[in-house]
């Protein structure tokens, strides 16, 4: 499966050119917009867009083609496109599921809001870069074949730019996370990318969050990926609490 990102500015272009074709458009899913046709979609995109004024590239459009070989139900790409959409941090947000049947193989568009539903911006921030992988991800994972043809041509981040370590701590977390089932042995495996966890506590003394550093760039865990935040860790470790007595000494040790 091969995903291709493009940002734009306009809601009625992009909801033309995808839903152009009656005979070989389906809507699959839509959330927070109309799908009787593409000028009231759009309106529904544009109004939302509007609580964000200075928010000017709003629009998200990604495309997801399948291997020719490939028999995905509609319910199964619903899946995956929410997956994807997810994976990307583009959540509570308005968007449209489109499948397209105009070529050999199936492929699906994706229309999303960078202005979420409580009218803040949606990070779109190496989007191009971040869809290819996620994309990866969801091949191996929904058991599907590699699409041929030309993958988009991005640029990755420059080597030891803030954007560089935010990718390498995600991709080192991601990878961590299939052996580890504690905060200790996420930390222990992180120290081996010089990835330290430095943790956030209350007044009371309670951790109440968690942030990624490698050399001088820090990261809330949030802002990473919502999943590595204090709270997603902590369901993922079945609700582990954090030996403070320890932890935030160390924390403040590191400059917290």
């Amino acid at each position: 499966m091969i995903s291709k990102v493009i940002t734009g500015k306009s809601f009625a272009g992009c909801c033309r050119y995808v839903c152009r074709q009656e005979d070989h458009v389906k809507i699959l899913y839509v959330n927070g917009v109309r799908d009787a046709n593409p000028k009231d979609m759009a309106a529904d995109f544009e109004d939302n867009r509007r609580r964000l004024p200075n928010k000017h590239r709003a629009v998200f459009h990604g495309m997801l083609s399948f291997h020719p070989s490939d028999r995905v139900t509609e319910s199964r790409m619903i899946e995956i496109a929410r997956q994807y959409l997810d994976r990307l941090n583009i959540t509570d947000t308005q968007f449209a599921i489109v499948k397209h049947s105009d070529k050999a193989h199936q492929h699906l568009h994706i229309i999303a809001n960078l202005v979420n539903l409580k009218g803040k911006t949606v990070s779109d921030s190496w989007l191009g870069l971040r869809g290819k992988k996620v994309a990866q991800a969801l091949t191996l994972e929904h058991g599907l074949k590699v699409a041929q043809g030309s993958t988009p041509k991005l640029t990755p981040p420059l080597r030891g730019s803030e954007e560089a370590i935010k990718e390498e701590i995600f991709s080192a977390i991601a990878t961590a996370l299939v052996l580890c089932n504690s905060f200790q042995h996420l930390e222990n495996v992180l120290a081996h990318s010089r990835i330290d966890i430095m943790y956030r506590q209350n007044g009371k003394g309670e951790v109440t969050g968690l942030s990624f550093r490698k050399g001088k760039f820090a990261f809330k865990g949030s802002d990473i990926h919502r999943n590595f935040s204090f709270a997603g860790l902590q369901k993922r470790f079945d609700g582990e609490r954090v030996d403070l007595a320890r932890r935030v000494k160390r924390s403040r040790g590191l400059g917290l």
